[in-house]
């Protein structure tokens, strides 16, 4: 479900406040399990200074489902703190580049005084949306994204330009939350489901994976996957989520259980 195009500009307003201050205070969405230690591993983190560790926003291992191969081009969309864009110019090496893409200029600031930290010559950090990609057609070998598409109200528009900038045969590689399964056989409204959960933590966005696959197909993308790789609780979802979930009937939060989820998505643009 899309908002109107005013509702589409305050959930753009109230997600770049959200993770504007969350980055101030370093806090992140998506927390308890998806800790940057367990998404990435210690032997990855282990040659990073302590504070930049601590600015990942993800829900997943976007980075490894990419399979970074040196020399590559690669942009992460939705970049924040800049973690997965460092870790990434580690694995692409000086013959390969990395851009990172985010609206918030907080994020922005974190993340270049990061790379300069760690000595990352090989990235750039881009302001703009990610349903406009700053970057010319057909050239980036790899797109990365994650805990980000669920967040902006047109994905459409976002898996489009992903398809654009692509080379072809390029790769996309996303981690974000998405609900298994129709929500829209339940006691209460999808848009009521909707209004319950939180743009800004990560939830009242998602799309279905049925939807999420259909988007990718229409936008010209192959050899589509989606692995669920964790599933919501109603303590996760009642943590993350908003109070007015305590508004929903019994039956409908039990129903929610274990269908929102975190997953893991690639496709490619045919060569």
């Amino acid at each position: 479900m899309t908002p109107n195009s005013s509702d589409a500009i305050a959930v753009k307003s109230a997600v770049q406040d959200h993770y504007g201050r969350a980055i101030m205070n370093s806090t992140g969405c998506c927390s308890g399990q998806s800790t940057e230690l367990l998404l990435y591993g210690a032997e990855a983190l282990a040659s990073l200074p302590e504070g930049v560790v601590t600015t990942s926003f993800g829900c997943g291992n976007a980075l490894a489902l990419a399979d970074l191969r040196a020399g590559e081009v690669v942009i992460d969309l939705g970049s924040g703190g800049g973690l997965e864009v460092i870790l990434a110019a580690q694995r692409v090496g000086p013959s390969g580049f990395v851009y990172g893409l985010d609206m918030t200029e907080a994020m922005l600031e974190t993340a270049r005084r990061n790379a300069e930290r760690v000595g990352a010559t090989n990235v750039s950090f881009l302001k703009g949306d990610i349903e406009a990609i700053p970057l010319p057609n057909q050239s980036v070998d790899v797109i990365m994204s994650n805990c980000v598409i669920n967040l902006v109200p047109d994905k459409a528009q976002v898996l489009h330009d992903a398809f654009r900038v692509l080379k072809p045969g390029g790769r996309l590689a996303v981690s974000d939350i998405v609900f298994d399964g129709d929500i829209t056989n339940f006691a209460v409204s999808e848009q009521a489901i909707r209004a319950a959960l939180s743009w800004s933590a990560c939830f009242a966005g998602a799309l279905t994976s049925n939807d999420y696959r259909l988007l990718l197909e229409d936008a010209g993308f192959e050899q589509i996957s989606l692995e669920v790789t964790r599933r919501y609780t109603l303590e996760d979802l009642r943590s993350e989520g908003s109070d007015m979930l305590q508004g929903l009937p019994d039956a409908v939060m039990h129903e929610l259980e274990g269908r929102v989820t975190s997953c893991a998505i690639s496709a490619r643009r045919p060569r």
